[in-house]
Formats: structure tokens, C-alpha cells, sequence
């Protein structure tokens, strides 16, 4: 039998129970300020609490708001406080820390209780959103699966959350951490999930809605609305019922909402994806180019790197523009494409073409990819002739097929392609940008990268030379073979197809577009002269002073011949085509902005006369098919063009507020239509500029004017109405007088 306890005894034990106590009370809060001191690991200093270090998407953003795409390693950007509607942040503490607003970064109550918990066998999170902000700001690996390394770290969280407590806000904590935390499908933040999964912004962002994305954070596999809908919708509600355990939200809202589809508006955070690929491909490029240009570079001397550092860039593109684009290719090239393959049916589009096969191999992906393996030119050939297993882009979608590599090789040397820019001529403001047909499988822009023939639409250049040395449009010319002399070479005599026989005015045979008569000017003016010409209007491809020139046989891209014809919109005035409105740090610091800088070209007469000309090709010349065949009817001005072979369709169109470009045909030129007919400018890049323009004259948001060209102030003395004249041999004779023949 023992001997009762004495008080003695008593006392002793008790007062070595309260030095363990104490001691363990000292030694936990000696640990506390060892991981204080980063003892065990580098915890952030207080300067980095103030400037948290997180990978932040730059945005690229539309002249009227709307967002273009993002550059991102994590696709992240921060949004402030009134930019989170009320129904997230009442969601996210009603699920997260029902208590938020009153501990000061560590919820003790809820800590302990995880014990208890753990002892019935029941899982409960014991992180405030303070503290998993911690651990999303500053832990790289995520939370630790290790007990030991979990448990450490949980300290450290502690540390760090009593920190931001201190030093922020509720408001600020609250918002930091929807700004970091991970949505899944490339989303990271509040304002990249609301924008993914439901194509809004978080202020307009409902209680379903917000109640859809707050429960991603439980897992955001297991709970993603995309890959596992019927969990998502049930976590959904499960977070609606705490909302109205915690009066946020009332139990008819709730009965109301929880009979809601999840109604997803998903769109992936791809680079790729989104509208203008190819524009915003470009301007990533430029950007670089100008800070390196202009040494722009961060306050601690660094460059900045467009995926991480939050910048926006404000373009000149319109959303609603844009849009117009893509849809009138996409609407029309679906066509175009079924009526090229048909003009080729029963022929051999290869034969005598095993050069361009070739040389389309050795430019594949797969080619290069072989090469770095080590594979021998044999092998490599071997390969491209065994089937496999290969994703092919079609107009239907793309295709998952058994193939050749070879076949797709030819496969794609057949397929069309085509690129469009509009810009305003008034400021040089680049509106929509349409590089190619599918960035996802052609990445090469064909609005400023590329360059092609540019055929008849180079016409209007020796023209407007001759406008500005005296000629009229009522100036009547025999359409015959003309020859020029071309020092140390030989004569050049143009060929021609479409000959209308007998006298035409300038007006008509532009409006017709007569080579002959394009070369009788040519002969007139000189080479030189239109050389120079199509310099100063923007033309920064090689445009050598030979008499060809007359008929395009130089090379431009879409983007300068849209700047040059913009000369003859805005009264003889270039502007640089530009896009960059301005760009700007996280901070709305701004880097970088554009001006239009205006140059003068020609006289604004000759421009304003050029304008009555180009009008006349499309009311009675090779562009009628734009009122009379697809219904666009308005003050549009506009030239054909087509190369040699049909290698090349051209549609370039001015009116007073827009001016647009549209090329179509192969990648390579020595795949193309089998007849002009069937590939003509008319027939293969018109069509194109007629479904964009019908939907921009429908469109009630840019209410674009139907005004017509303004005349010059002090009026036009150059002839060109030349339906007053009866006689057209007296007005030759009166003319030929003025120019001294």
C-alpha cells in the first residue's frame, strides 16, 4: 500500500510540473524567435514584405479597354480591393477563416481544435488566409508533405503571417492573397480566373460564380469546374450553405442559386489562344527591341521581362475590329480553300515541284528535331515516308490522323493562306492585325514579317506620279503594247490579259487595270519617280527603279502597302503605321508611348483625285463585286492585284476613317490557282475585306461614317469628272497643251 502524498510532496511536483511548463513555454518561444531569425531556415525580410516577389502576367489591352492576351510564365495579374466584387471576399472567409477579421495573422481557437479533430479522425485545414498567403508569396516548393519539414514550416508561416499582420491591412491581405493564389488551367489570381473561367472581370463576379472559384482552392484538380464538373458544382453549393451559416448570403439566395448549372465561359490561358495571336506575337518582339533600344530598364538596373514583371500595353487595336477580322478569313477562306483544291482536281499540283518539297522538309519542326538527335539524312528522309500519328490543321478543326510527314508537307504546301491589317489613316492607328491563317500551326506573321509581289495594287503609285505632273484622269490613251528602253538591258515590253482595245481615260484603265496604259505612264514619268515616290510612302522594302515597277513587281508587306495607301486617304499626309499606345509599369509608371509623327508626301489635290480614282475601280472597275456581289456599299476606294501565275491575290481598300489590306495564296509562290479566274485579287482577297467591312458598317458600337473624301479647301483644278465631256479628243488637245506636248 503507498504512502499518501504530502503537501511536501505536493508542492514539489507541482512545482516541477510548472518549470517543465515554463521551460517548454521558454524553449518554444526561443524556437519562435530562432525561426524568427531564419535559424532554420531564410525567411523574408521586411523589405520583401513590402515588395513580395510573384510572377505577374503583363496584359496587352485594346484602345476601347478590353483585354487582347497576356505574357506569362504564371498567368498572373493583381487586381486592388473595389475591384473584387463583395461576393468573393465574403466566399472565401466563410470557407477559409470565419474569423479573419478578428485574430491578428494565427487563429489559436481553430489551431487547437485540429487536434481534436484529428482525434475522431477528421481532417480540418488550420491555416488563416493569412497565413496560406505566407506560404503562397513566399514558399517556392508549396507545402511540404514531410511531417518534420510541414511542421517547420508551419512556424515559419506563423512568423511571416504575425509580420503581414502588422504591416497590412485586412483589406490589403485579403486582396494580396487572391492575387496569388493558383485556379488551375494557367490562372493565377482572382482577376486571370474570373477573366478564364467565366470571361468577366471579379467585380461583376456572382455569388455562384465566386462561390465556383473559391472552391477550386480545396484542390484544384479535384475541384475543377473543368475536369471534374459534377465535384465542382457540389463543392459550389457546399461553400453557398457556409455562406449563409455565416450571414453572407440568405437562404432563399441560396435555394435560388444552388439549382444553377456552374455555366462556364471557359477560355484556356494559353499565349496562344485569344484574338490576334500573330499582332500580339509582333508587338512581344517589338517591345523587346524598343527597351533595348531606348535602355528601359527597371529601377535596380535590370531589363524587364515581359512574362513576369505585370506591365500593360495599351494598343491601337479595337476589340470589335479585331473580331470583324478573324471571322470574315475564317468565313471565307473556308470556301476559297474547297474551290482551290477543286481547280487542281485531276492534276498533279507537284510535279516539277520536288525542289519546294524538299525545301519545306528541312524547314519542318520535325526535320529539325531528327537533326538534333543525331539522325543521318537517310534516316531523317525514312522517317518523313513511314505513316504516324499526326495532328493536322483544317478549316473544320483540327484532325488527328495516320499520315506520311511527307504527304502533310505537301499538305500544307497546298493550303492558302491569308493576312489583312486596317488601320486609320488619320493617325496611323492600327485597328485589326491578321497575320495567318491558325498561329497554333503557322506562327510566321504575314502582315509585317512577310513580304510578297504586290501586282496591280502597286499601279495607283505611277499614277499618282502622273496626276502630280500634270496628267488628268480624263486623259484618253490608245491601250497598246508599249516598249521602254531600260539602260544596259534589255527593252521592257509588259505583258497583258484583259486587254480593253481602243482609247481609255487614265480613269478607266486604272478603274480596269490595263497594263498597257500602266506602262505608257511609267514611260512618261520614269522609274525613278515612282521609286521615290513609293519610298516617301512608306515602302521599306527594296523598290528598284525599273520600269516593271508599274505593274508591282516588287515585293512589300501588308502592313507598308496599308500605310501607303493612307496617303491618299489623309489629303497626302503619311503616318507610320503604329499600335503601341503606351505602355506601363505595375505601378502606372509609363515607359513608352507613340505619337504619330505626320510626313507630307504629295500634294493634297493629287491625293483627293486618287481617291476619285480608286473609287472608280470599285464602282465600275475589277472591284465591283464589293457593292454589287457581298453589299458593301459606301465612300470605299480600292485596286485589285494579282501576280504572276496567281501566286499572289491583293485587295487594298481605302475609306476617309479606315484603310484596309488583304493578301491571299500559298506559302511558297510556285503553288497556286490554275486560272486567274479562279485566283485573282477580286476572287481571293476582296471577299475577305467585304465580310470585315459589312460587319463594321452593321456594327451600332463604332458607328462608322458613310461621309465621303473631302475635297481640298481651295477646290480641285485638275479634271476628273470626265463624264461632262462630249468631245474627248478636244479635252486630250487642252489637256497636251498644259503638259507642253
Amino acid at each position: 500500500m503507498r504512502k499518501p502524498l504530502s503537501q511536501e510532496d505536493i508542492r514539489k511536483y507541482n512545482f516541477r510540473l510548472w518549470k517543465i511548463l515554463i521551460g517548454g513555454i521558454v524553449v518554444f518561444a526561443l524556437f519562435i524567435v530562432s525561426v524568427g531569425f531564419g535559424l532554420f531556415g531564410t525567411l523574408p525580410s521586411f523589405r520583401d514584405i513590402e515588395h513580395p516577389k510573384s510572377n505577374q502576367a503583363s496584359e496587352v489591352v485594346t484602345e476601347d479597354g478590353k483585354i487582347l492576351g497576356t505574357y506569362f510564365v504564371q498567368n498572373r495579374s493583381n487586381v486592388t480591393y473595389n475591384e473584387i466584387s463583395p461576393n468573393v471576399i465574403n466566399a472565401l472567409i466563410a470557407t477559409e477563416d470565419v474569423r479573419f477579421k478578428e485574430h491578428s495573422g494565427i487563429d489559436f481557437k481553430r489551431t487547437f481544435t485540429i487536434f481534436l479533430y484529428a482525434l475522431i479522425g477528421k481532417k480540418q485545414g488550420g491555416s488563416t488566409i493569412t497565413q496560406q498567403l505566407a506560404l503562397n508569396l513566399f514558399s517556392e516548393e508549396g507545402r511540404q508533405k514531410n511531417f518534420a519539414k510541414r511542421l517547420l514550416q508551419k512556424f515559419q508561416e506563423w512568423v511571416i503571417a504575425v509580420k503581414l499582420e502588422r504591416n497590412y491591412t485586412k483589406e490589403e491581405i485579403i486582396v494580396m492573397y487572391l492575387n496569388t493564389v493558383d485556379f488551375g488551367n494557367q490562372a493565377y489570381g482572382i482577376k486571370s480566373a474570373a477573366r478564364v473561367y467565366f470571361n468577366t472581370t471579379p467585380s461583376r463576379l456572382t455569388v455562384p460564380q465566386a462561390a465556383t472559384l473559391v472552391g477550386i482552392l480545396k484542390g484544384i484538380t479535384r475541384y475543377s469546374p473543368t475536369r471534374n464538373p459534377e465535384r465542382s458544382l457540389a463543392r459550389r453549393n457546399t461553400i453557398m450553405g457556409l455562406m449563409v451559416k455565416n450571414d453572407y448570403l440568405t437562404e432563399q439566395d441560396f435555394q435560388t442559386n444552388r439549382e444553377k448549372p456552374l455555366a462556364l465561359h471557359f477560355s484556356a490561358a494559353t499565349v496562344n489562344d485569344g484574338i490576334a495571336p500573330y499582332f500580339r506575337a509582333v508587338l512581344k518582339n517589338d517591345i523587346k527591341r524598343i527597351f533595348q533600344e531606348r535602355s528601359i530598364l527597371k529601377a535596380d538596373g535590370t531589363p524587364y521581362d515581359l512574362d513576369r514583371d505585370g506591365l500593360r500595353i495599351t494598343t491601337s487595336i479595337n476589340y470589335d475590329m479585331q473580331v470583324y477580322a478573324e471571322e470574315a478569313q475564317k468565313e471565307y477562306m473556308k470556301i476559297l480553300q474547297a474551290s482551290f483544291n477543286k481547280s487542281w482536281k485531276g492534276r498533279n499540283p507537284f510535279k516539277g515541284k520536288e525542289m519546294q518539297i524538299d525545301q519545306g522538309m528541312r524547314r519542318s519542326d520535325r526535320y529539325k528535331s531528327l537533326q538534333l538527335e543525331g539522325k543521318s539524312d537517310e534516316e531523317i528522309k525514312q522517317d518523313f515516308n513511314t505513316p504516324t500519328r499526326l495532328s493536322i490543321f483544317t478549316w473544320k478543326g483540327n484532325i488527328d490522323t495516320l499520315m506520311k510527314p511527307i504527304d502533310s508537307v505537301k499538305y500544307y504546301k497546298m493550303l492558302l493562306r491569308n493576312a489583312m491589317m486596317a488601320m486609320d489613316p488619320r493617325t496611323g492607328q492600327v485597328r485589326a492585325w491578321v497575320g495567318g491563317i491558325n498561329y497554333e500551326h503557322f506562327k510566321y506573321d504575314q502582315v509585317k514579317m512577310g513580304t510578297r509581289q504586290v501586282g496591280s495594287t502597286a499601279k495607283p503609285f505611277t499614277y499618282a506620279v502622273a496626276i502630280e505632273n500634270g496628267y488628268s484622269p480624263c486623259y484618253s490613251v490608245l491601250n497598246e503594247p508599249v516598249t521602254i528602253e531600260v539602260p544596259g538591258s534589255q527593252p521592257w515590253t509588259p505583258r497583258s490579259s484583259g486587254t480593253v482595245p481602243g482609247y481609255l481615260t487614265l480613269q478607266k484603265a486604272l478603274a480596269l487595270s490595263q497594263n498597257y496604259i500602266a506602262a505608257y505612264l511609267m514611260k512618261q514619268v520614269g522609274p525613278t519617280a515612282v521609286a521615290t515616290l513609293a519610298k516617301k510612302m512608306g515602302i521599306t522594302s527594296e523598290v528598284p527603279a525599273y520600269p516593271s515597277i508599274a505593274l508591282g513587281s516588287f515585293d512589300a508587306s501588308v502592313y507598308d502597302m496599308v500605310g501607303a495607301y493612307s496617303v491618299f486617304a489623309n489629303k497626302g499626309v503619311w503616318n507610320k503605321p503604329t499600335y503601341i499606345m503606351s505602355i506601363t509599369d505595375k505601378n502606372g509608371v509609363v515607359l513608352y508611348s507613340e505619337k504619330p509623327i505626320p510626313v507630307p508626301v504629295m500634294n493634297e489635290e493629287v491625293a483627293y483625285v486618287m481617291t476619285r480614282m480608286l473609287r472608280g475601280v470599285v464602282t465600275s472597275g475589277t472591284g465591283w463585286r464589293l457593292g454589287s456581289r457581298y453589299g458593301v456599299n459606301g465612300p470605299i476606294g480600292g485596286k485589285t492585284g494579282t501576280t504572276n501565275a496567281n501566286s499572289d491575290g491583293w485587295f487594298m481598300a481605302i475609306t476617309p476613317e479606315l484603310v484596309a489590306g488583304v493578301w491571299t495564296g500559298c506559302e511558297d509562290r510556285a503553288f497556286h490557282f490554275t486560272s486567274t479566274a479562279g485566283g485573282d485579287g477580286a476572287t481571293t482577297a476582296l471577299p475577305v475585306y467585304a465580310g470585315f467591312m459589312k460587319r463594321v458598317y452593321a456594327s451600332s458600337k463604332l458607328n462608322m461614317s458613310k461621309a465621303d473624301f473631302e475635297p481640298p479647301k481651295n477646290g480641285v483644278s485638275i479634271t476628273f469628272d470626265c463624264n461632262q465631256y462630249q468631245q474627248q479628243d478636244s479635252l486630250n488637245t487642252e489637256l497636251d497643251e498644259k503638259l507642253g506636248f
